[in-house]
């Protein structure tokens, strides 16, 4: 298994849960809702990494290299844990010579 290279992603992203909800309705407009599945919540990370344009082509090369369907270890900010994500896009540009910034989204996974 990879891990995503040490690059620290620049302040302010984003963490979004989504748990997977059923629900049931009922007459009268009474409802009832239960998760669903073992793993049923998800985290998604908006990340945006404001690194020289080398480290960036060493980022773009990493995510390439798994072509948005094979899973990598990562620790998010704040977290205590590392774990598994896939990265279906990001997106690279190049404001100054020499630096980039890569903004990319992680959705984690959970399998073996």
């Amino acid at each position: 298994m990879s891990t995503f290279p040490d690059f620290d992603p620049a302040p302010g992203m984003t963490k979004q849960s989504a748990p997977q909800v059923r629900i049931s309705q009922f007459g009268s407009g009474y409802s009832q809702r239960t998760t669903f599945g073992i793993n049923q919540n998800p985290k998604i990370y908006n990340l945006t990494f404001r690194v020289s344009e080398a480290e960036g082509d060493t980022i773009e090369d990493f995510l390439d290299a798994r072509g948005g369907i094979e899973n990598f270890t990562y620790t998010p900010p704040g977290e205590a844990a590392s774990s598994k994500f896939i990265c279906k896009e990001w997106t690279k540009t190049i404001p100054f010579i020499d630096r980039a910034e890569i903004s990319a989204t992680f959705v984690e996974v959970f399998e073996a």
